[in-house]
């Protein structure tokens, strides 16, 4: 421990600095000038990043616990400053990113009479939080800040909230900080590791799906060795993808309906049994799928017991340390007698090999107006094995999570399942951040692009170059095609054709409109090479939809 004197928002710098922080990010507000003053004055400073919008300072800390799996910190002043973050706060808890929010406060001197902007936010931001609290006392500031971290950063992660009043943040005080660091999760219970492998060896048709927590949970590694130790088919979401790099033999994401539909076993692992996978209800599709067979078996596996599902009809559980879980299953497997599912892996994979075939011909689309494939057709071979990948929008970044699988771990954000649209200029702030010197591609659809497009003037003010694509078809695409089924029409689905290049020229950024798929690529080349923030958009066929199987209900 290190003992320590000055006013709170030195101290709260020093506790953050100790689990690890290094950039808090802001937009400056007078109830927080304190944490200011804390940064500018730490050893080293402590780098202060200021948005155009609070949504995007928040926006920007999730993402950073998602990439550093540190947690986040955003300053936001009191009222206001602290209601613009909320959306991002949730996007946290139920993505179980971890960050730190700490709000300004009105005066305790002055509680009850009106100050400026009073309101007590805990009770607010409690719902979406693991935990929402005053600090009330600059002598409680020490201790406070290491409880919100060391919650953060604890399975299961998520997003704290605290806010202290303005007369106490600038009050001093003088303590101990305590250092701070990853938080193990619990060990699991052997018994339920060996219920699940004896269900693994018993299985002809199992799949793994690994989710966002294994990466959160520091388990990529044991997850890929019990992938290739066990050669069971998997399918990744979330921050899970890369766990399995793109192209090996044994992710068959591409491959996924056959999968889920005709498993006799399905062990998840990271990831909530929402709809993202059917609710947990897997399998009874038959070898043809016109054959109905027994619904697969479910297995869950998960960094807290909390997170285990309390809906699905499980037939094995299992939560702790995820590389104490995974580790444990593997050694049961071998320990038991394993057995081999060639043949269903072959099968999986000729369904791989056949989508690849289809996927190629849209990916090569030279269709007017430019099918969004085609986008990726020409994005994907450009990115290289590090860069870090943000989807920010709903159509367009579908077919992003259809074509993008990425080489490595902890290179593909997205809004997870709370579904938040906006979140993707905070994210790309953090990500060139975090990854100074990995390519950093934003893909915004054009509703999307609305949310948050300003910021881009943040990129631009603190020099950070990042590759905007936004695939524009002037609509809400979502929504647009699923009224149209319902009702036989749409209303408030359509967008002006706007020159979003335009408006990051205007910020002092760079970039161009494509209207034919040939210049997709040299456009993509030139914002690459740029060196500044880079938005190119490209006009698609608004008929081109994503075809989804779920709305998400």
């Amino acid at each position: 421990m290190t003992h320590l004197e000055g006013h709170a928002g030195a101290l709260a710098v020093a506790v953050a600095r100790a689990h690890g922080v290094e950039t808090m990010f802001t937009l400056s507000g007078a109830h927080v000038f304190p944490l200011y003053d804390g940064a500018v004055h730490a050893d080293p400073p402590m780098r202060l990043l200021d948005v155009r919008h609070e949504q995007t300072a928040a926006f920007a800390a999730e993402a950073t616990g998602k990439l550093t799996r540190v947690p986040g910190l955003a300053v936001l002043t009191a009222g206001p400053g602290v209601t613009n973050g909320t959306s991002a706060i949730a996007q946290a808890q139920f993505a179980g990113s971890p960050m730190v929010v700490l709000g300004g406060r009105a005066p305790q001197s002055r509680w009850g009479s009106g100050a400026l902007q009073e309101l007590d936010q805990p009770p607010i931001l409690a719902p979406v939080s693991k935990l929402a609290r005053t600090i009330p006392t600059a002598g409680d500031m020490l201790s406070g800040m290491h409880e919100a971290f060391t919650v953060a950063r604890s399975s299961h992660r998520g997003p704290v909230f605290v806010d202290v009043p303005m007369d106490e943040l600038f009050g001093s005080s003088a303590g101990e900080v305590a250092a701070g660091g990853h938080v193990r999760g619990a060990d699991p219970d052997t018994d339920a590791l060996e219920a699940i492998a004896a269900l693994l060896v018993a299985a002809q048709r199992p799949v793994l799906v690994l989710g966002t927590d294994v990466w959160a949970d520091h388990a990529e590694e044991a997850a890929l060795r019990l992938v290739e130790a066990l050669g069971i088919p998997t399918i990744t979401n979330g921050m899970g993808r890369g766990l399995v790099p793109g192209g090996h033999p044994l992710l068959v994401t591409k491959a996924r309906g056959q999968a889920l539909g005709n498993a006799d076993l399905v062990v998840v692992v990271g990831t909530p049994l929402d709809f993202r996978l059917g609710f947990g209800v897997f399998g009874g599709a038959g070898p043809d799928k016109g054959q109905g067979t027994e619904p697969a078996k479910v297995v869950h596996v998960a960094d807290s017991p909390g997170q285990l599902s309390g809906h699905a009809t499980l037939a094995g559980r299992a939560s702790g340390d995820l590389t104490a879980c995974l580790d444990g299953i593997l050694a049961a497997v071998e320990k038991a007698g394993q057995a081999s599912y060639a043949g269903w892996v072959s099968s999986l994979q000729e369904t791989v090999k056949a989508a690849t075939a289809r996927d190629a011909e849209l990916l090569a689309a030279e269709a007017d107006p430019v099918h969004p494939a085609r986008i990726y057709g020409e994005l994907v071979p450009r990115l290289a094995d590090d860069a870090v990948v943000i989807g920010d929008g709903g159509d367009f970044v579908s077919f992003a999570g259809k074509f993008v699988e990425p080489q490595r771990p902890g290179g593909w954000l997205d809004p997870g399942p709370y579904g938040c649209l906006g979140a993707g200029l905070g994210a790309a702030i953090a990500a060139r951040v975090a990854r100074p010197s990995s390519q950093v591609v934003l893909l915004l659809g054009d509703g999307a692009a609305g949310f948050s497009l300003m910021d881009v003037d943040t990129l631009v003010r603190h020099d950070l170059p990042v590759v905007m694509v936004v695939g524009n078809n002037s609509a809400w695409g979502l929504e647009k095609g699923p009224m149209q089924m319902l009702y036989g029409y749409d209303v408030a689905a359509d967008l002006a054709p706007t020159r979003y290049d335009e408006i990051v020229k205007a910020l002092g950024g760079a970039g161009e409109t494509v209207t034919d798929p040939r210049q997709i690529g040299p456009a993509l080349d030139r914002a690459f090479a740029s060196g500044v923030p880079y938005l190119v958009n490209v006009m698609t066929d608004v008929n081109a939809a994503y075809p989804r199987a779920t709305l998400g209900i």
